[in-house]
């Protein structure tokens, strides 16, 4: 039981780190139509800003804000000078010019912090353990999950509930419409895609004191984070929460429990082999599954025409 707890915790908190990240891929890909292969590196560069900025101030909390506003201007500068050009071209145009902007970012990382990888410690007031249903539990992970449920609570918010939001599933219903109302959507694309690389670098940054800060790192999440749009729903916030959680858990539990069972089949070496992979491969054979059913993912955005207007669901 203890270990079902903390991995079912572990599973959760993965998911909020990939929600995080999908949340901004979602609003890039469902608002701007988009596909962004470089949002995987602001995840990267997230990473690397916390280490760099926590390393120069020796304050793990101005680290994380001042990494949040550089990957931000980061995405803002790149939206302006490269993908601004993107978004009325073909999908394959897009994958090309946005892979050109992955190889051009892990260039500069190796250049700027080096080929070797970086740590970071969480902060001394998070270094403990918590208990958890009786099982001690490292209290940063517990923080991490906090921060990412409160995180899309604000995000729901946001797109739902504010007058911004409604601008911005204006845009994604009908960018025409919303242009010839008044909507200057050259400037709340630019917003989107700051948020995109806001979201994208606090999911680095919160996981940097859990793993090696490496080059690539953005790339070797961008695919499940492409598998949570997918089921969730493109555009769907709603959707990218439950799909970031559902694939964290399944992840998990499988990386948890399927080598224990395969060995009442298989010898101790090669059930330990192929758990792992028989785990990542339940990912994708769950995406399948919910696209049997339902094509267009689990929340996917209604749109409808009443009135002349245009009215898309959060």
């Amino acid at each position: 039981m203890g270990l079902l707890v903390e991995q079912v915790v572990n599973g959760l908190q993965f998911g909020v780190l990939l929600f995080l990240l999908s949340a901004g891929l979602t609003l890039v890909f469902g608002i701007m139509g988009l596909v962004n292969l470089a949002h995987g590196s602001l995840y990267m560069l997230g990473a690397y800003f916390a280490v760099w900025f926590a390393g120069m101030t020796n304050s793990f909390v101005l680290g994380l804000l001042l990494a949040l506003a550089a990957t931000a201007a980061v995405g803002v500068v790149t939206e302006l000078v490269a993908l601004r050009t993107l978004y009325r071209r073909n999908s394959l145009e897009q994958v090309l010019g946005t892979f050109g902007l992955v190889l051009l970012f892990d260039e500069a990382a190796k250049v700027v912090w080096g080929p070797a990888g970086l740590s970071l410690a969480p902060p001394e007031w998070l270094s403990g353990q918590v208990s958890v249903l009786g099982v001690p539990y490292p209290a940063y992970r517990l923080a991490v999950l906090a921060a990412g449920m409160l995180v899309a609570a604000g995000l729901y918010w946001l797109v739902s509930r504010t007058r911004a939001g409604m601008l911005l599933r204006a845009a994604a219903s009908n960018r025409s419409m919303a242009e010839a109302l008044g909507v200057n959507t050259r400037v709340l694309f630019s917003l989107v895609f700051a948020l995109g690389a806001g979201l994208s670098a606090l999911a680095g940054i919160l996981a940097a004191p859990l793993l090696t800060v490496h080059v690539g790192m953005g790339e070797e999440v961008l695919l499940l984070a492409f598998v949570v749009v997918v089921i969730g729903g493109v555009g769907s916030i709603r959707g990218a929460l439950f799909g970031a959680v559902g694939i964290g858990l399944l992840d998990t539990l499988g990386r948890a429990y399927l080598p224990g069972l395969l060995r009442g089949v298989f010898s101790t070496p090669v059930a330990d082999a192929v758990g792992p992979a028989l785990s990542s491969m339940l990912i994708y054979v769950t995406m399948a599954a919910v696209l049997l059913v339902r094509p267009e993912g689990l929340f996917p955005i209604q749109r409808r025409a009443e009135a002349g207007r245009v009215v898309s669901a959060p």
